[in-house]
């Protein structure tokens, strides 16, 4: 399910910010050698992930979801200066490919990367963030949302992708797909919860942009 005509969705690639050469560069790599490609974030998405971190200026950034490292460049944009970013990634066969282009890209002094299983992982992070991304695993998308919210600073972002799931949300039958379940209950909480304010973007399949209250 398209959530918004293709020829809008190409009108709006041909009027944004010009795609950086190492990400058109990671993405044709993404797409000729790994599996499931569709995960990489793309030009639009990336534009929009970069300019998210622009506004912020965040100091301390958390990526849940690394893949080949797209979005992780992009995020990396908007940091402050000395800023850095702690990205978690649980399959270990991709860590040399995203490094790879996190040093093509300049990046790599302001990147750390982590393997293994992000609900492991972050407990462990003695750091509050001022930025985090979420595009991991969506059946589990209310349980990060329960660890990171205190991971994240007063007044920082959380943004999460995929949250409108190529419109699976607006199924109403009983046999819906654990990952569509898992996305309508992070959306659920997220609008109950009385320390968040959000907004969901209809960019690709969703992104949610909320705000921790201060």
């Amino acid at each position: 399910m398209n959530l918004i005509a293709e020829d809008i969705v190409d009108y709006i690639k041909l009027h944004i910010s010009e795609e950086p050469p190492v990400l058109r560069e990671l993405a044709r790599e993404t797409h000729a050698n790994v599996l499931m490609p569709g995960m990489i974030s793309g030009h639009e998405q990336g534009r929009v992930l970069s300019m998210i971190s622009k506004l912020c200026r965040p100091k301390n950034i958390l990526e849940i979801g690394t893949f080949t490292g797209y979005s992780t460049i992009c995020l990396a944009e908007g940091l402050a200066k000395n800023g850095h970013i702690y990205t978690i990634e649980i399959n270990e066969e991709l860590e040399e490919f995203a490094k790879k282009y996190f040093v093509k890209a300049g990046a790599n002094h302001v990147v750390t990367q982590l393997i293994g299983d992000a609900m492991e992982l972050v407990p462990k992070l003695e750091i509050v963030f001022d930025l985090i991304f979420l595009d991991a695993d969506k059946k589990n998308y209310k349980n990060y949302l329960n660890l990171l919210i205190d991971k994240l600073a007063p007044g920082g972002t959380l943004i999460a992708d995929n949250t409108l799931w190529y419109g699976k949300v607006l199924d109403n039958t009983a046999n819906k797909d654990k990952d569509t379940k898992g996305i309508m209950a992070f959306n659920e909480a997220v609008l109950q919860d009385k320390r968040l304010e959000n907004i969901i973007l209809p960019v690709r399949d969703g992104i949610s942009v909320i705000r921790k209250l201060e």
